[in-house]
C-alpha cells in the first residue's frame, strides 16, 4: 500500500529558508514489530531552492536521472533532501515497539543516503565508506545511533518537536567544488533533552558538484531550504490476498492504529514555523567570530507561521486504486493551524483503526470491507514478524582507528551522563 497522509502550507516570504520546525505525534502505528514494513509517522522534505533551474541537477548515471523520469526536466524534487524523521523503516535491525527517529540526508539523487555519523539509512550494517559520510555528531547528551533513537516506555498520543537549521559552523569555501557554509542542524525537544544533536558538514552536499559543474552553488550547503509541507508516507506494507472467484477477491493489511481524542480527532502536527537566518544563522555566526554571545534560543523576528491546507489523501495497493477511504476519515486542518484526522462513524472499523480488510469492486477499485464481510480464514491469518538484524559493528581502520575513539565503548543505563531514549510528556 502506498500513499500520503499530508499537508501543504502557504509559501514563505523570501528569505525564510533558513529552517523548519514543528511537533509531531509519536504513537505505536502497529501492536507489534512487522517484517518488510515502513511508514514514516509526519515529518518534511526540506530541497534547495532551485526554481530558476533549467537544466538537470541530477548527472547521468545516478539513480534518480536514470530511473525517475517523470521528475524531469530538472529533478530538482530528487536532487538532494533532509528528511527522515519519526517512523518505521524496512532496514530497522532493531525493532521494539513504538516508532524511532532518523535523520537521514539524500545528497546526491538517491545514490546515497547519510542517517547517522558511519551509517546510512538502514540498508546495511556496514559502515559507510568515508568518502562518503557527512554527518557530524554534535551533542554529548544524546547520541546518533545508526538504527534510529528510541523512546521511553510506550508513547501513545506525546509530541516531539523537532527542527532544521541552517547554521554556519565553518566559512564557505571557494573549491573547486565550491562549497556554502550551511551546516543543516538538528535540533530535538522533548521532557528529557533540548537543543542541537547533529548536522550534515556543508562538503555533503556540494560534492555531486565535483565533476559536475552545473551543480555549482546549487546544494543545501549554498541555497535556502524549501519546505512546502509534511506528510506521512506510507510506503511498504505487507498484504495478504484471498481469491474466491475472478469477481471475488479479499485484502488484509496490518492494523495500523491511531490515537484518538473525544472528539474522534487524531491530531498529527502543530505549530509549523518556518525560519529566516534572522532567527539563529546571524547570532550564531557572531558568536562563533567571538563579536557576540547567543544564547541558542529562535529569535521570533526571524520566524514565519504559515497557513495550512490539506486534502483527502490518495491510496493504492499494487497500482489499484483505494475508493470510499472517505468514507472512514477525512484529513483536516483545526482550528489554531492544527493538522490531523477526523475519523467517520462507519460500518467497516471504529474510530482510530485504519481499514484492514478490502474487497475487489465492480470497477477494479479496491474498498474497504468490514471483519465480518472477509473469509475467516483471511481474518485469522498472520503477517510475519520482524527478526532481530545483524548488528552495526565499526571497522578497526582508516579514521575508526586513526584517530581512533577517546575512550572505551559505555553501555546505556540509567547512570550514566548522556541519554539513551527520548522521554515524551503531553503537549499542552
Amino acid at each position: 500500500m502506498h500513499g500520503y497522509i499530508g499537508f501543504d502550507s502557504t509559501k514563505p516570504p523570501k528569505g525564510y529558508g533558513a529552517g523548519i520546525s514543528f511537533y509531531s505525534v509519536v504513537w505505536p502505528l502497529v501492536d507489534r514489530p512487522l517484517a518488510n514494513f515502513q511508514i514514516g509517522l509526519p515529518g518534511t522534505w526540506i530541497i534547495p531552492e532551485n526554481s530558476d533551474v533549467r537544466i538537470p541537477l541530477c548527472p547521468k548515471g545516478t539513480l534518480a536521472r536514470d530511473s525517475w523520469a517523470e521528475r524531469g526536466p530538472t529533478w530538482g524534487s530528487v536532487f538532494q533532501t533532509v528528511e527522515g524523521g519519526l517512523g518505521y523503516w524496512a532496514g530497522n535491525r532493531f525493532r521494539y515497539g513504538p516508532p524511532k527517529f532518523s535523520m537521514n540526508g539524500t545528497p546526491s539523487c538517491y545514490d546515497l543516503e547519510i542517517a547517522s555519523p558511519g551509517w546510512s539509512f538502514f540498508y546495511s550494517s556496514a559502515s559507510l565508506p568515508e568518502s562518503e559520510m557527512g554527518v557530524a555528531q554534535l551533542s554529548n547528551r544524546i547520541l546518533v545511533p545508526p538504527d534510529g533513537l528510541t523512546f521511553v516506555g510506550n508513547p501513545n498520543g506525546q509530541f516531539l518537536g523537532y527542527a532544521w537549521m541552517a547554521l554556519p559552523f565553518m566559512d564557505a569555501k571557494e573549491g573547486p567544488p565550491p562549497t556554502g557554509d550551511q551546516s543543516w542542524t538538528l535540533f530535538l525537544n522533548a521532557s528529557n533533552f533540548k537543543g542541537p544533536v547533529a548536522y550534515y558538514i556543508p562538503e555533503t552536499w556540494s560534492k555531486i558538484s565535483k565533476n559536475y559543474p552545473d551543480d555549482y552553488g546549487r546544494g543545501l550547503d549554498a541555497r535556502p531550504g524549501e519546505m512546502g509541507g509534511g506528510a506521512m508516507e506510507i510506503n511498504t506494507v505487507p498484504r495478504m490476498d484471498l481469491t474466491i472467484s475472478d469477481d471475488s477477491v479479499f485484502y488484509k493489511i496490518p492494523k495500523l492504529q491511531f490515537p484518538v481524542d473525544d472528539h474522534g480527532r487524531t491530531i498529527l502536527v502543530k505549530e509549523v514555523k518556518y525560519y529566516s537566518k534572522s532567527a539563529l544563522y546571524h547570532t550564531f555566526k557572531g558568536w562563533r567570530d567571538g563579536k557576540a554571545d547567543c544564547s541558542g534560543k529562535f529569535d521570533q523576528q526571524g520566524e514565519w507561521q504559515p497557513v495550512l491546507t490539506t486534502r483527502m489523501p490518495v491510496f493504492d495497493q499494487g497500482g489499484s486504486k483505494l475508493a470510499k477511504m472517505d468514507s472512514v476519515f477525512k484529513t483536516m486542518v483545526f482550528s489554531d493551524n492544527v493538522f490531523g484526522i477526523q475519523w467517520k462513524k462507519n460500518s467497516f472499523t471504529e474510530a482510530g483503526i485504519f481499514p484492514q480488510y478490502y474487497k475487489l469492486s465492480s470497477d477494479k477499485s479496491r474498498v474497504p470491507a468490514a471483519a465480518s464481510e472477509v473469509p475467516a480464514e483471511l481474518v485469522a491469518s498472520e503477517f510475519e514478524l520482524a527478526v532481530r538484524g545483524n548488528p552495526y559493528t565499526s571497522p578497526d581502520s582508516g579514521s575508526w582507528s586513526t584517530p581512533g575513539p577517546k575512550s572505551k565503548p559505555h553501555r546505556c543505563s540509567s547512570g550514566r551522563w548522556f541519554n539513551c531514549h527520548l522521554l515524551l510528556v503531553p503537549f499542552c
